[in-house]
């Protein structure tokens, strides 16, 4: 009776279920465009190492301003004094204009030495990495990212051939295998790779290092190599006990948990806003319902005087509007993951569907249609047989 009902007024039950519609898909958008940022965040952060510790310099005010970076002996440091880690690596660099025949591409410089690539799990996809020699005596050699190469050579082999920056010029001896990314990410493809020793000597013309990676050996604890490169560094650095630290030592866990916090916060944020279009659906599905127990007076007046109890007339009438509910949240679900594939395929993310979707497409609804139908369901339980059947 109650699906015939919906279906006698087909335009009047799409324009009341039109609000969950919209409510329902705007949800679904958003949380699974969210899933799938954090998905591919996620990803990305672990295939750059998810064993991976760095250390950075930071200012602190705790007595006067004290804020450096670290030079090679604190990385030889590290690599000598902690046990456990897999290999301890400097970084350095730059943004620097770079010169092939008629081409001119702007790229991040990355100075670091041999263990980089095995700690950010960078492979080399042609050519050759460095030699311990090159690096050593900082020999004008460079490796290059899949983007740079593209930009500065085209469909041409850069193996042999030597970019320019200025007066420094490099012989580009490898090229990197080539990383999937997102929009949400920076592009590690576009990046030129030399010695440390190099880029010292050639173009910054200091023995600065700006942060210090390294990566934690199989079976051990990262917390505890932390805590001992952290000890390490404060005796370096001339901190005492008592006074704050000048550096800080953080591992991919921390981003993992910043981003995934975040991301779980603006889904929640922005679904809150969306989940207003529900209300709005369930206060139409509210009101076109009491319209309907106006209507139909007289014929819930003959039902209840030929022996119908109250409670089924009230169950009508409250299918009736959790049908509407989840009829429109099932077409807004619909609607949401068809949006959704589409969006997250233009920008490069995942497509993630998880459980909570199937369950916000049935269960919301339905929940939305049991709380707004209650009253006019009560009201048309209520209604006087006799004066029902008075009513024209």
């Amino acid at each position: 009776m109650a699906f015939r009902e919906l279906r006698a007024n087909l335009l009047r039950t799409g324009l009341t279920t039109l609000g969950i519609v919209i409510g329902v898909a705007a949800v679904v958008i958003v949380v699974t465009i969210t899933q799938g940022v954090s998905t591919q965040v996620l990803n990305d952060i672990a295939s750059r190492g998810k064993n991976a510790i760095q250390v950075e310099p930071r200012a602190t005010r705790n007595g006067p301003m004290r804020s450096r970076p670290f030079v090679l002996a604190d990385v030889e440091a590290i690599a000598r004094e902690v046990a456990g880690l897999d290999g301890v690596a400097p970084r350095a660099g730059s943004y620097l204009l770079f010169t092939f025949g008629d081409r001119n591409y702007q790229t991040d410089v990355l100075a670091t030495t041999n263990p980089y690539f095995r700690i950010r799990k960078m492979e080399i996809g042609s050519g050759r990495g460095f030699t311990e020699g090159e690096v050593s005596r900082g020999a004008s050699v460079c490796i290059i990212g899949e983007t740079a190469r593209k930009q500065l050579y085209g469909t041409q082999n850069p193996l042999g051939t030597t970019v320019r920056s200025g007066s420094f010029s490099c012989e580009v001896v490898g090229v990197l295998a080539a990383k999937e990314g997102s929009a949400f990410t920076n592009d590690v493809n576009d990046v030129i790779v030399m010695p440390i020793a190099t880029f010292h000597r050639r173009l910054s013309g200091d023995e600065w290092v700006m942060s210090i990676w390294a990566s934690a050996a199989n079976g051990h604890d990262i917390d505890r190599l932390k805590e001992s490169i952290t000890r390490v560094m404060r005796e370096r650095r001339g901190l005492g006990e008592d006074e704050r630290l000048n550096f800080r030592v953080g591992d991919a866990r921390e981003i993992v948990q910043m981003v995934s916090s975040t991301m779980a916060l603006m889904s929640m944020g922005i679904s809150g806003i969306a989940a207003i279009s529900l209300i709005v659906g369930g206060i139409g599905i509210m009101n076109v319902m009491l319209v309907a127990v106006t209507e139909r007076t007289r014929e819930i007046g003959i039902r209840l005087a030929i022996g119908a109890q109250a409670r089924d007339v009230a169950l009508q009438f409250l299918i009736e509007a959790v049908v509407l509910s989840v009829v429109g949240g099932a077409l807004g679900a619909l609607i949401g993951i068809g949006a959704a594939y589409a969006i997250t395929g233009a920008i490069g993310v995942p497509f993630v569907l998880g459980f909570e979707v199937v369950a916000l497409a049935f269960g919301v609804p339905a929940a939305i249609g049991v709380t707004f139908g209650f009253f006019p369901a009560l009201r048309a339980a209520r209604l006087d047989p006799i004066e029902a059947l008075r009513f024209e």
